[in-house]
């Protein structure tokens, strides 16, 4: 029988990392934990000049300040509304600071309310799921190169090699309307959910990061992931969130 939430009390404990890299000077990308209401937040900037980090720092201040609503499509809304807020404030940043260059981020996002996942993105940036000793990426690639892949244009051989494979096709901040993906799951008990910027697993090949959830404990999964992207010579911002469900005690479970 499958442990699922609904049945068994979980405890969702997290680990994350954020590094600039090999290559790059300033960092753009910010994470965001809150195992408290069930919400972990990867966002990967861009413009140049500071102005990605801006970029992703603003999702993530926005998204810190989310409190948790009684009912899950609250929840989603709320923070659907504050990435609509951001991505309007980005705008005039961009205008007023920018003289209109292009400035943005990548977004996605895991929440969990009991025993349902959901996952929220715009973007690149990715969330995977480990589940029964297989790695599985839960969002999707908003990015040119994964629009070709999916019309059959080119091969999967062809698109790790792709020039276009940094141009991507969503973004927070660079469209008047914002356009979220979002994707509704069952969450269970031992599954483990990677967050993380494209720094990763552009470093670091599939079955690589894989092995990295042999390890128990979401520090070490986080530590494992981060070391051998910087041992590939990432030559973008890494940021990496792994997030566990773990079994409540009975004496935790009991105080809910």
């Amino acid at each position: 029988m499958n442990d699922i939430t609904v049945r068994r009390p979980v405890e969702w404990v997290c680990a994350s990392a954020t590094d600039v890299g090999t290559v790059r000077t300033e960092n753009e990308d910010a994470v965001l934990t809150r195992p408290e209401i069930g919400l972990w937040v990867v966002a990967d900037g861009m413009g140049g000049h500071e102005a990605g980090s801006v970029a992703s720092q603003m999702i993530v201040e926005a998204l810190a300040e989310v409190n948790k609503p009684q009912r899950i499509s609250q929840f989603v809304n709320e923070i659907e509304n504050s990435i609509i807020d951001v991505n309007q404030r980005l705008l005039e940043y961009s205008e007023i600071m920018l003289d209109g260059r292009v400035i943005g981020s990548t977004f996605v996002g895991l929440l969990v309310y009991g025993q349902i996942g959901v996952c929220m993105w715009m973007g690149d940036s990715r969330l995977y799921v480990y589940r029964g000793g297989e790695l599985k990426q839960l969002s999707r690639d908003h990015s040119h190169v994964n629009e070709l892949l999916q019309s059959g244009a080119i091969s999967k051989t062809e698109a790790e090699t792709h020039p276009d494979a940094n141009v991507i096709t969503r973004a927070v901040g660079t469209s008047e309307e914002p356009f979220l993906d979002i994707d509704i799951f069952p969450v269970r008990l031992g599954d483990v959910y990677l967050l993380c910027s494209d720094g990763l697993y552009n470093a670091v090949p599939g079955d690589d990061i894989s092995a990295s959830f042999g390890n128990d404990e979401t520090d070490d999964i986080v530590k494992d992931l981060m070391g051998k992207a910087l041992t590939n010579g990432a030559n973008d911002n890494v940021s990496i969130v792994a997030i566990k469900g773990k079994r409540k005690n009975l004496h935790d479970a009991g105080a809910d």
